[in-house]
């Protein structure tokens, strides 16, 4: 299998399966000099942790993360780190009943037909238990991000039908609920909604949101390496992601120029812009202004509902799907779509340091020496 890696310059592999033994990542071209120490990962692993409530799975997993490599006296040494997260709660006897059958939504069929079998044991590759190790990552990415001043925030936007209004988000909120809502009275409003569901065994999607502050303008490559196509790879690379949105995103499409063009002026010798519907991105390149990410989660495929399907030799199936599985991904999710955005960042925050010859200088100072003629 191709594909498990993702950057240039800070680059990340991620490994294991769903009901394997372990899951973990690989991080090459970290910076020495970084403290690192387990429990700061663990900070970021605890958000996406199974069983946190009603909305999540029973599966019971402490994701508790082991540092093999990388680290030396509390600091990153310059050399690749890997991170492990051993798997113990897999019960792969749940799977027994689907290892002849495609479950509708799932990555079952592509898998088979890709590859000719599959591990149908939770998934997988394809599970949602991969998204550990991008967690794991990105809580690296973060921490360097931090160095420079630049932070992250990504919350639950929307379940289902419910909105949150931007006009009415309280970032203090996020972490008092079970849906890291930004907004305590549309979370409940969104429970009601998700109770609903599960009372007829079905389950929701939702929009998960990431702003980034701090980013300085001139980050991005402008053909194909755009920080808005970086972003975009990035997140749909995660599980059940159907929609990328930066800044209006598809609003744009609805608005005049006049509407959406943001107008520039200055202060304190600063270029600043009066709006930000282009969501900090110009040209695919950071315009300095905070930087919106918008990704649309479908619902959790695994429902109790009957569905129709077939099974493996293409005879006519019913299948409902139990077992330990979301209702909603969205809540855990969180975590995910802030990891991918962080480790893109600070991929391209080092790709940036060559576009000029005076940040190379930077780096690398004349010495008194280089400047004499040979004699």
């Amino acid at each position: 299998m191709s594909g498990s890696s993702i950057g240039k310059l800070f680059s990340v592999t991620t490994w294991g399966e769903s009901h394997g033994k372990a899951v973990g990542v690989t991080i090459d071209g970290c910076p020495s000099g970084l403290h690192l120490a387990e429990s700061q990962i663990q900070q970021f692993l605890n958000r996406r942790k199974p069983g946190q409530s009603e909305f999540t799975t029973s599966r019971k997993e402490a994701d508790k993360v082991e540092i093999l490599s990388g680290i030396f006296e509390g600091r990153t040494t310059g050399t690749p780190i890997t991170l492990m997260v051993r798997n113990e709660d897999y019960q792969s006897r749940d799977y027994q009943e689907i290892a002849e059958v495609f479950r509708p939504g799932h990555a079952d069929y592509t898998y088979h037909a890709k590859y000719g079998f599959r591990d149908y044991r939770g998934g997988g590759r394809s599970s949602g238990r991969e998204t550990v190790s991008r967690v794991a990552a990105g809580a690296v990415a973060s921490l360097l991000l931090i160095e420079f001043g630049i932070t992250l925030i990504a919350f639950t936007k929307a379940i289902g039908p419910v909105i949150i209004p931007f006009a009415d988000y309280h970032f203090e909120e996020i972490t008092s609920n079970p849906l890291y809502m930004p907004n305590k009275l549309y979370a409940e409003k969104a429970q009601a909604h998700l109770h609903t569901a599960m009372s007829k065994g079905d389950s929701c999607g939702g929009i998960i949101e990431c702003i980034v502050k701090g980013v300085p303008p001139g980050i991005g490559e402008p053909v194909f390496d755009k920080l808005d196509a970086r972003l975009a790879a990035a997140v749909m690379s995660i599980g059940s992601i159907k929609s990328v949105e930066i800044g209006d995103g598809i609003r744009a499409a609805n608005s005049l120029g006049s509407q959406h063009n943001d107008a520039f002026y200055t202060e304190s010798n600063r270029i600043l812009k009066s709006t930000n519907h282009s969501g900090g991105v110009l040209g695919g390149i950071s315009d300095g202004s905070d930087i919106f990410v918008r990704v649309g989660v479908k619902p959790t495929p695994s429902i109790a509902v009957p569905q129709a399907s077939v099974t493996r030799t293409g005879k006519p199936h019913t299948i409902s799907v139990h077992g330990r599985h979301d209702p909603c991904i969205v809540p855990r999710a969180v975590v995910v779509v802030e990891a991918m955005v962080a480790i893109t960042i600070m991929d391209l925050l080092l790709q940036n340091m060559g576009s000029r010859l005076e940040y190379l200088k930077k780096i690398y100072p004349t010495s008194d020496n280089s400047s004499k003629k040979p004699s």
